[in-house]
């Protein structure tokens, strides 16, 4: 059972109304900025998840950044006419401003995970900071969708070991990088990046991509129908742990 201070989190939380009345979009500003995973992840950190083992013929399809008003919902049809689930790291602020997309996305049985507030550079902020953005962004969801994430990833890839442990040690959140990056946020065009997810996907894979690019998107159908041409099978990242489904965990707002 994972347990949240709620006034903890509300606090967090504090000019959220406000900023969600705001014009446009919250996406990760900066597309072209380098996505990397980070230098120091080492074997045994329980903290740190970048790929599975596994036998079986399974990949997690994960997406960042959204949702995104236009995209995602184009997105949600490809993974719905294929009967795949997915996981989306959505930010705190889309989550705000596009509630019904989030609704879409548990009815239609993905799982959402935490992708922070703001899309900030986690590497370069105090606990407290990182541990309100955390917070703000689980309250978000679970204001939204009634469930709370269990996972989470850090923009750009750019968190410590030391961050790492701390979220883990304080918010019950192993931290979700990925073995596999099309490098979809470089743009280098649909094909090439449905070429990479297809031919560099392996058991237990963590597929990084991005639904706030249109690129992206429309090389989804390849991509997947690619993978399902390798025999590969679909899951969310808790199933492809071995974990239940995130939906299902249990989740209380404490009051004190």
């Amino acid at each position: 059972m994972t347990h949240v201070t709620r006034r903890a989190m509300l606090a967090g939380l504090a000019g959220t109304s406000a900023e969600a009345l705001l014009p446009g979009a919250a996406f990760a500003q900066n597309s072209t900025r380098a996505i990397r995973l980070p230098a120091d992840i080492t074997r045994g950190d329980q903290a740190t998840i970048t790929r599975v083992a596994t036998r079986q013929p399974l990949v997690a399809m994960t997406f960042d950044d959204g949702p995104h008003p236009r995209l995602t919902p184009v997105l949600l049809d490809v993974l719905k006419a294929r009967n795949i689930r997915a996981t989306f790291y959505v930010i705190g602020q889309n989550v705000v401003r596009y509630p019904q997309l989030m609704a879409r996305m548990v009815a239609e049985g993905h799982e959402i995970g935490n992708h922070t507030y703001r899309h900030p550079t986690l590497s370069q902020l105090g606990t407290e900071s990182i541990q309100r953005e955390m917070d703000r962004t689980t309250l978000a969801v679970f204001q939204t969708t009634g469930k709370a994430p269990v996972t989470m990833r850090p923009p750009y890839g750019s968190i410590t070991l030391n961050q790492r442990k701390m979220v883990y040690q304080t918010r019950g959140l192993p931290t979700v990088l990925w073995s596999v990056d099309p490098r979809d946020w470089q743009r280098p065009g649909s094909q090439i990046v449905a070429n990479r997810i297809v031919g560099n996907a392996h058991r237990g894979a963590v597929i990084l991509a991005h639904d706030i690019h249109s690129p992206t998107v429309r090389a989804m159908p390849v991509a997947l129908d690619g993978l399902l041409a390798r025999g590969f099978e679909f899951t969310t990242v808790s199933e492809l742990l071995g974990w239940p489904r995130w939906d299902t965990r249990q989740f209380r707002l404490n009051t004190g």
